[in-house]
């Protein structure tokens, strides 16, 4: 059993709080406005160790980092801004894709992820 410090109990709040998937660093600033002398290892050290309890989820985009988001959100994709480089959450989904599959596949799960500029970087 893990125990709740201050620490994790700020790093919680920042995730529950935030309304899209966070990277390490976003969750230390974050963090630190509860808990000022939080450090990046710490955070990391939680991290792994929320990941391993099941209360977070790992948004992996290809070639980055991992960002974190609360587990049990349900099925959803995400959209990357190209200039921030924030991730946020897009509900719904196009659903079946298995009319593009090659004959003979056989599909298991898919991740969408939308590329462009977010409300707050388009112009």
């Amino acid at each position: 059993m893990t125990r709740n410090t201050s620490q994790r109990e700020a790093i919680q709040q920042s995730l529950e709080t935030a309304v899209r998937p966070l990277s390490p660093e976003e969750i230390l600033e974050a963090a630190r406005e509860q808990v000022p002398g939080l450090g990046i290892a710490t955070v990391y050290r939680n991290i792994r160790r929320m990941v391993e309890e099941g209360q977070l989820h790992p948004v992996q985009l290809p070639d980055e980092p991992a960002r974190y988001e609360p587990a049990g959100k349900g099925h959803h994709h995400h959209f990357r801004c190209r200039k921030c480089e924030r991730v946020f959450d897009v509900e719904g989904c196009p659903g079946s894709l298995k009319e593009m599959l090659p004959e003979g596949f056989q599909l298991e799960s898919h991740e969408i992820t939308l590329f462009g500029l977010c409300k707050h970087c388009h112009p």
